[in-house]
């Protein structure tokens, strides 16, 4: 996998994707900013485009994961009180 800066990207584009072997996935990547896969789409389509949807759903798992084992875990009490509260803001 390739990596280009999104300055280089920006700036110099179609030359920059020019020195990476057809086929190959390019990481672009900004300071503190984004970081993108551009992922070439050959064959069949449909398949490529489940298999993106599936590496995303994954690192969106993971990153909440990450979040939930942040936190403290939450008492019954805790559970149940945010449980109704919910309910009741369905019911009106």
């Amino acid at each position: 996998m390739r990596q280009i800066s999104l300055r280089e990207f920006r700036t110099r584009g179609t030359k920059a994707l020019q020195a990476v072997p057809v086929g190959e996935t390019i990481l672009l990547s900004g300071q503190d900013g984004p970081t993108f896969f551009l992922v070439p789409v050959m064959g069949d389509v449909a398949a490529e485009d489940r298999e993106l949807r599936r590496a995303i759903a994954k690192a969106s798992l993971r990153n909440s994961w990450k979040l939930a084992n942040a936190s403290p875990p939450l008492t019954e009490e805790e559970i149940d009180k945010e449980v109704s509260q919910v309910r009741s803001k369905r019911k009106r």
